[in-house]
This record gives C-alpha cells, sequence and structure tokens, in this order.
C-alpha cells in the first residue's frame, strides 16, 4: 500500500446559528464549499498504526496525545471488522484552529484513504456515519464538495450551483478554539437561509451571500481584533466582491470572480499572514 489523499480547507460561506438543543449543541445553518489549500494524507502498510505529522504547521499538533486521524481510523476498522494497520504521514499544510475544518478534513481524508487501502468499500453514506461521532465538522468532509450543512452538522443537503470563481483564505497568525467563540456569542437566534438552485456568476453569488452573514463573526473579532484587520484588508482588494470569516474563525475569505484574481492579490497582503488563493473547488 502507497497512498495519497487531499484535505481540502472547508469554507462557510455563511454561517447562520439557528437554535440550540437542550443538549447544548448549537444547530447551524450552512453553505460549505472546499478549496483552494489542503493539507495531505499518506499511507504506507504497516503490521500497527501510526501517524507522523510533517508541514509547516506540524509542529502545532505535536503535543497530541491522540490525533483525530488515529481516531478516524480505528473507528473505521471497528466497523469495517478489520485490524487498524497502517503508516500514516499527516503534511500539515493549513492552520490549526482555524475555521476552515482542517482536522476534520484530515479526518475524513484518513476515512477515504483506508476506506480503499483496507478493501472496506463503504459508501459516502457509511463514511458519514463513522465520521459523525467523531466531530460535527467531518461529515461534510468526507466527500469533500459543496453542500448545505444544517443540525449539528449531520444533515448534509444539496448545495446550489456553483459559478466559476476564486477564493482567498486569509488567517493572521492567531489560534481560536471553537468553543471559546461559542461561549463568547450572545443575542438570539438566526433563520435557515433562503437560497436560490443555483448563481449565474461570482457577483450573483455574493450579492445574495452579502444578505446572510456568520453569527460567529463578531464574538471572533472581539476575542481576536487581528481577525478584523484581516477583513478590512480584504474588503480594500481590487475585485473582492465579498469578504467574510469562515467557521468559527481566525480564517477569512475573499470572494473573486476568478481564481487568477485571487492568487494576484496574494502579495498585496501582510507577508506574516497565511494566505492561500486560487479556484474554488466545490
Amino acid at each position: 500500500m502507497s497512498l495519497r489523499e487531499a484535505a481540502p480547507a472547508k469554507v462557510n460561506l455563511f454561517l447562520h446559528v439557528t437554535g440550540r438543543r437542550a443538549d447544548g449543541y448549537h444547530l447551524l445553518d450552512s453553505l460549505a464549499v472546499f478549496g483552494p489549500a489542503a493539507d495531505e494524507l499518506r499511507g504506507e502498510s504497516a503490521s500497527s498504526l501510526s501517524l507522523r505529522v510533517e508541514g509547516p504547521f506540524g509542529c502545532a499538533l505535536a503535543g497530541e496525545a491522540d490525533n483525530l486521524v488515529l481516531r478516524a481510523a480505528r473507528a473505521l476498522a471497528e466497523r469495517g471488522g478489520v485490524s487498524p494497520r497502517a503508516a500514516l504521514t499527516l503534511v500539515k499544510r493549513l492552520p490549526v484552529a482555524s475555521g476552515i475544518g482542517g482536522g476534520s478534513a484530515d479526518a475524513a481524508a484518513a476515512l477515504r484513504l483506508l476506506n480503499r487501502a483496507w478493501g472496506l468499500s463503504l459508501d459516502e453514506t457509511e463514511l458519514r456515519e463513522v465520521a459523525l461521532p467523531l466531530g460535527a465538522d467531518i461529515p461534510v468532509c468526507v466527500a469533500s464538495r459543496a453542500a448545505r450543512m444544517g443540525g449539528v452538522g449531520d444533515v448534509i443537503t444539496e448545495a446550489p450551483a456553483l459559478p466559476r470563481c476564486g477564493l482567498l483564505l486569509v488567517n493572521p497568525g492567531v489560534a481560536l478554539p471553537t468553543p471559546e467563540v461559542f461561549r463568547a456569542r450572545s443575542g438570539g437566534f438566526s433563520p435557515p437561509a433562503a437560497l436560490p438552485a443555483a448563481w449565474p456568476d461570482a457577483a450573483a453569488m455574493a450579492a445574495d451571500l452579502a444578505q446572510l452573514g456568520n453569527d460567529l463573526e463578531a464574538p471572533a473579532v472581539g476575542l481576536r481584533p487581528p481577525i478584523g484587520e484581516v477583513l478590512s484588508a480584504l474588503r480594500a482588494l481590487p475585485g473582492c466582491l465579498l469578504a467574510r470569516m469562515s467557521g468559527s474563525g481566525a480564517t477569512c475569505f475573499g470572494l473573486f470572480a476568478t481564481a487568477e484574481e485571487a492568487r494576484a492579490t496574494c502579495d498585496a497582503l501582510p507577508a506574516a499572514w497565511w494566505r492561500e488563493g486560487g479556484a474554488l473547488t466545490g
């Protein structure tokens, strides 16, 4: 066995908190898309299960006793009735605790890679069933394609047809744990969004999304003011149709008409900020 699997960033084009369950979990409505940055997971044959982490952000995970990738691997092995055996290497290129589902994408990549490696042949629905107990964002990352997310992340439905466009991801270099953001949030709940079946172009999509929002953006900016600086910088870039925070932060995105425009703006941002521009891949 020698396999590779990309783990693309998940970006929330909008995120509404629509309610809260009796057990404390929040109910969400969001349109999740993927790209243009990604981690990579590699797998080799081995007599036991192991994980090595490398890459630009690998050191941020050095102290983790039980990475989500390993938990996903063991959960899949239990579901498939096999012994968890693989030497995994995670190349960590996405910032950690940054609102773009890096850990969730990595776990989903592990499910896809090991589903093939172990000959389990579980379909997408079955992989999502394995994924859900591990984390709310993992089910939508299993397919890594645009989808509408509801419930606590367990309700995945079809997204509107998306136009070709560019996406620029920017992180100011601050980590922001999701529970901290939810604790700082105040106020009521937002209704689910009304979305069309399709958008003809990026400008039309940005205009509709501008009427929505990210209910976690204000508390996140209050906790980490550099997020506000990123949003201001994105809105000042030529050709930026929409700038918003993704997920619980601190990564923000700019929406552009083309991938080329998104890439061309990278050099206009402070060198200390992580950034990646390219196509919105779905």
